[in-house]
């Protein structure tokens, strides 16, 4: 699995506050969608692109236990958000909706906001494409993967209904 996308940069204890303010918790998931990351960076839709990659500091999506972070940021249509380390929950979160959660120790320091990015979880490796550095991702197992490929832990079990754990 390769992600190629342009690097929206972030630092570390980003909250769910932040990424799905809850002035905006009434509405669709597309409207959530449509203001993530407004508090912190308010540009963010004007230069998002879907397809994009989100880096994260330590503690990626730390706060609220709330599965609308991930699903926002997947319905924007992020394709990846790759992390120095994330919370608990929004990982579980993350993996359970079908939305790439990578964690890659140094990632922060390896990337610029606008820098051209690849992640490839076979090679488990996270390129930046503009600068020529790169950083190790951490694994990702055979079963996490068959997970993202069906689109969440959902869709997994819809296509797997006999399997009750992951192999």
């Amino acid at each position: 699995m390769v992600w190629e996308g342009r690097a929206h940069v972030f630092g570390d204890n980003v909250n769910t506050d932040y990424i799905t303010p809850t002035d905006y918790m009434s509405g669709s998931m597309r409207s959530i969608a449509e203001h993530v990351f407004e508090p912190i960076a308010p540009k963010f839709h004007e230069v998002f692109e879907p397809g994009d990659i989100v880096v994260g500091g330590e503690n990626f999506g730390c706060g609220s236990r709330r599965e609308t972070a991930p699903k926002a940021l997947k319905v924007k249509g992020v394709s990846l958000v790759i992390s120095e380390s994330f919370a608990r929950l929004f990982y579980r979160n993350g993996v359970a909706i079908g939305l790439p959660v990578v964690t890659a120790p140094g990632v922060t320091d390896a990337v610029s906001d606008g820098d051209s990015v690849v992640v490839d979880l076979e090679a488990g490796v996270f390129r930046n494409e503009t600068t020529g550095k790169s950083v190790a991702t951490e694994p990702i197992s055979p079963a996490l993967r068959s997970v993202y490929e069906a689109g969440g832990i959902l869709e997994y079990y819809k296509r797997n209904p006999n399997k009750l754990t992951l192999e």
